[in-house]
């Protein structure tokens, strides 16, 4: 059955979940680096496509589902309870097509597949603003928000931004009832940290990080692109990516991956 399956799941469905389970589980992937973050998200997200879809009709109930879950069940990979204290559990979130109510999915989403009451830090990078306008305060809130309710409500233990200025920082520092406990900055924009950034972090404690994930992980053309070339003659054009979540499980000890992934959600726009 395979692709044809898999095309008449998607085709009925209004909602589509994926996680790629533990990479490290996957031997292919560890022959391969991939030279960007994007070129790994696009290679994850196809290869789950690719096996999910293969497995259609064989062991999956044909059963027509409004939420479709895409998972490979051999890299699903859950914390044992025993080992939780010995491990930090972090996230990156990359808001794509949505809004601030997506966080709140993305962190249960992640509890639910990683086994776990709570992440011990969740990064939110700036979500993508229209051409012409910059990012602002008064845009982060909803989200800024959102993820405080999630700290409030013993979800996540600490929140982070990404790619802030200074200026943008102390706004949301001074503003934000939970104050950031880190901020990532990109290597690619800046080889240096800003002196005034620096200053202000070590000032109220926030932890400085880099990173080189470009300003957009995985778009909306990138996503279509992927599950058309994964199923075949799907209405991939109707589809919108709503959010991306990557995560990783560190041994605090010993600070070596234990386990990392992807948990996406994409959205069907039925014209």
């Amino acid at each position: 059955m395979g692709t044809d399956g898999a095309r008449a799941l998607l085709e009925r469905a209004g909602t589509l979940t994926l996680q790629t389970g533990n990479l490290l589980n996957w031997g292919c992937l560890r022959k391969k680096c991939p030279a960007t973050p994007g070129e790994e998200v696009r290679d994850c997200i196809q290869k789950t496509l690719t096996e999910w879809s293969s497995k259609i009709g064989q062991d999956l109930n044909q059963e027509v589902l409004e939420v479709l879950e895409c998972t490979v069940a051999q890299a699903i990979e859950k914390i044992n309870p025993e080992e939780r204290d010995e491990l930090k559990v972090s996230a990156k979130l990359f808001i794509v097509g949505s809004n601030s109510s997506s966080i709140r999915d993305a962190v249960d989403l992640a509890c639910s597949a990683l086994g776990v009451a709570q992440l011990d830090s969740v990064i939110v990078a700036p979500p993508p603003v229209e051409d012409g306008t910059s990012l602002s305060l008064e845009y982060l809130q909803p989200y800024w928000q959102e993820l405080e309710n999630l700290v409030q409500n013993q979800k996540i233990v600490a929140i982070g931004t990404s790619d802030l200025d200074k200026t943008l920082l102390e706004q949301l520092y001074l503003w934000a009832q939970v104050k950031p406990s880190s901020n990532q900055v990109n290597l690619a924009s800046c080889c240096v940290m800003p002196p005034d950034l620096t200053a202000f972090a070590k000032e109220f404690d926030i932890q400085l990080l880099t990173h080189n994930d470009p300003k957009e992980l995985l778009c909306e053309a990138s996503f279509q692109e992927v599950l058309q070339e994964s199923i075949q003659n799907t209405k991939a054009h109707e589809w919108i990516p709503l959010w991306l979540l990557r995560y990783s499980v560190i041994v605090k000890s010993r600070g070596i991956i234990k386990s990392k992934g992807y948990i996406m959600q994409a959205k069907r726009n039925a014209s």
